[in-house]
This record gives structure tokens, sequence and C-alpha cells, in this order.
């Protein structure tokens, strides 16, 4: 991951709302398998007292991607948030809303950057 992106990882972790889901991947190549489980680059399984401890997700990965996501939805308490690329602007612009356009996150450059900073503006 760029610097950029460690950097919004962090802001994801400090988020009151962030917490490790199943089928996250951390910076270091873990994967959280759920509870305090974790498969460290598919060659053992580990037990973390604190998932937190020193550990950042992966915002490249797929599927950190659909939990930030999920993170997000429930935090807003809509289950059709979304984040999609706004056309009117080449595509240069993510914007991160809700069906009921209760809030809008725009000029974000990432699908992530958009996620996080919905989830940091949560109720």
């Amino acid at each position: 991951m760029t610097a950029d992106m460690l950097d919004l990882a962090c802001r994801a972790v400090a988020s009151p709302r962030w917490e490790w889901r199943a089928g996250m991947l951390t910076s270091h190549g873990a994967r959280c398998l759920g509870r305090d489980l974790w498969v460290d680059r598919g060659q053992r399984v580990a037990v973390f007292a604190d998932p937190n401890e020193g550990e950042v997700p992966d915002l490249t990965d797929a599927a950190t991607i659909g939990c930030l996501l999920a993170l997000v939805r429930e935090a807003w308490g809509d289950p059709h948030a979304s984040a999609s690329w706004d056309y009117e602007t080449n595509g240069q612009v993510v914007v991160a809303c809700s069906r009921t356009s209760r809030w809008v996150f725009r000029d974000r450059q990432t699908e992530a950057e958009a996620l996080v900073a919905a989830l940091e503006a949560a109720p």
C-alpha cells in the first residue's frame, strides 16, 4: 500500500465505528476469520488478544472494501448506502451517498477514501 493508503487505513481504525470483520485483510497479509481468529498468509492460524494493536486494513483488498461498506451501512442505518464514480467529472471523484440522500461525501479520489470519510462522520 502507498503511504496515503496507509494513512487512510489508520484513519479507518481510529474511527469509533471501526471493527474488524471476517474476510478483512491486514496490511501485513493476515486475513480475519472472525472474532480473534486470523490466518497469516495461509501458513498459520493465530489468536490475537487485541487485533487492532499495530494492524491496519489493506484498503486495496476487495473483501476488505466490502466489509468497510458493510460498516458504513450499519453505522448510518442505511442498507442502500454505496460509493460510486461521479462520471460528470470524468471519473475523478468518488461519491459515497445514501439512497435517501441524508449524507454525501464528494471529492474523494478512491472508493476507500469515500467510505472512510462516511465511517468517520457517522452519527
